[in-house]
């Protein structure tokens, strides 16, 4: 039997969870910036500080990450942003 000691224990995120991924949101002209904060703010539980710097960089650069996390939690994001039709991609 091994001892604690000689036990290694794998903390490579990659070999638990896979590569993570990416929740890439667009420039939206459709929707205010008060509207895609809130709504950031739903999909990815930040804060409001946050959401605004998501949201200035996707209006300023074209594009943002919005989120960074395990495909699911992904897929959760992105379709919260899709309830108000923002324009988003995983990669």
């Amino acid at each position: 039997m091994p001892t604690l000691e000689s036990t290694e224990i794998d903390t490579n995120t990659t070999n638990l969870f896979g590569t993570p991924h990416n929740v890439i949101l667009f420039n939206d002209e459709a929707h205010s910036m008060d509207e895609v904060v809130l709504q950031l703010m739903k999909a990815t539980r930040c804060d409001a500080g946050r959401a605004t710097q998501i949201m200035m960089e996707a209006h300023n650069m074209g594009r943002a990450i919005a989120f960074t996390g395990p495909l699911e939690r992904c897929e959760m994001v992105e379709s919260v942003l899709a309830e108000i039709k923002l324009r988003t991609e995983i990669q």
